[in-house]
């Protein structure tokens, strides 16, 4: 009996993503080894570091992550497209222990972006890694584009959040795939007013950091409004959130109807933030919980035949 390709399609989701080390975790114990790794968005990240070998130094990092170490990764330019330029995250993946290139890589790995001036689906499966990585992450609206060969590229999620199509590309003969965003988030837009956030604590996530960059800076901001009013209308983190969150669920449903991999995963993550990336635990227990519900049906699927 012949080896069978096996293809890991890790999709977007930004904080959500923590969850595919859970997924990781699970499939990997049960011998179910990939031999292709693609990945969007968040999902390029946990795939990328996951393709290097380096899974256990992300894990402890993310579990470790409080407001200090996200705001590490956060270097503010506002006049670059975005509110976070990158260079502090492409740092930071290479202090994981990442390969320079993506051939350096274990395992086959590729990423998918947009190329924001044409809307073209980029798949990046050469060259740089942490570029391709930054490229693949850029949500639109909080980070900056990364230029790669001539392109403007931002985040996969814009065009693949789950990318089944790029696995098939690369030869895989099963597909696993893992899309965060199956069900939309029932959170309020607006706060109630006893539950507006106190001012003089430490900040505990991402939104909150940004909200507490200097007076100087959000005095050149202030017309666009992004750090809340003083009415009760929704703040610019939460629309932006929002609406990533419909734009995403609707591509990804469309896309795996057309697509469909072998096995689909799909954590219960709807209640966590896309910018809630402090909350690793909980995302990576329900990567688990919804990976070990699937198992059985993955190893079905496999019929028996020896993973590659």
């Amino acid at each position: 009996m012949g080896q069978t390709s096996i293809a890991l399609a890790l999709g977007s989701g930004a904080a959500r993503g923590w969850a595919h080390i859970g997924v990781i975790d699970v499939l990997s114990a049960a011998g179910v080894v990939p031999d292709i790794i693609c990945g969007t968005s968040m999902g390029a990240l946990v795939g990328g570091v996951h393709a290097a070998g380096r899974l256990d130094a992300l894990r402890n990092w993310a579990m470790d992550a409080d407001w200090r170490a996200i705001a590490a990764l956060v270097d503010v330019n506002v006049l670059a497209g975005g509110l976070v330029d990158g260079a502090h995250i492409v740092r930071w993946l290479e202090e994981l222990g990442l390969p320079k290139t993506i051939g350096g890589l274990k395992h086959p790995f590729a990423a998918v972006a947009t190329d924001i001036s044409s809307g073209r689906e980029i798949w990046l499966q050469a060259g740089p890694l942490a570029p391709a990585i930054r490229a693949s992450i850029g949500m639109p609206g909080l980070f900056s584009p990364t230029l790669i060969d001539d392109h403007w590229l931002s985040d996969g999620g814009l065009v693949n959040p789950v990318p089944v199509s790029l696995c098939r590309a690369m030869g895989a003969d099963y597909i696993i795939a893992v899309n965060l965003n199956d069900g939309l988030p029932q959170r309020p837009l607006v706060a109630e007013p006893d539950a507006a956030p106190n001012k003089t604590s430490r900040p505990q996530t991402l939104l909150e950091l940004i909200g507490s960059i200097p007076a100087s800076v959000q005095a050149r901001m202030s017309a666009l409004n992004f750090f809340g009013t003083a009415n009760q209308t929704p703040g610019y983190f939460d629309v932006l959130a929002n609406s990533i969150d419909i734009m995403q669920n609707h591509i990804a449903r469309s896309r795996l109807a057309s697509e469909p991999p072998h096995a689909l995963i799909a954590p219960a993550v709807a209640d966590i933030g896309l910018l809630d990336f402090h909350r690793a635990a909980d995302a990576i227990a329900a990567g688990r919980a919804a990976a070990e519900q699937a198992l059985p049906g993955i190893m079905a699927g496999l019929g028996g035949r020896k993973p590659a």
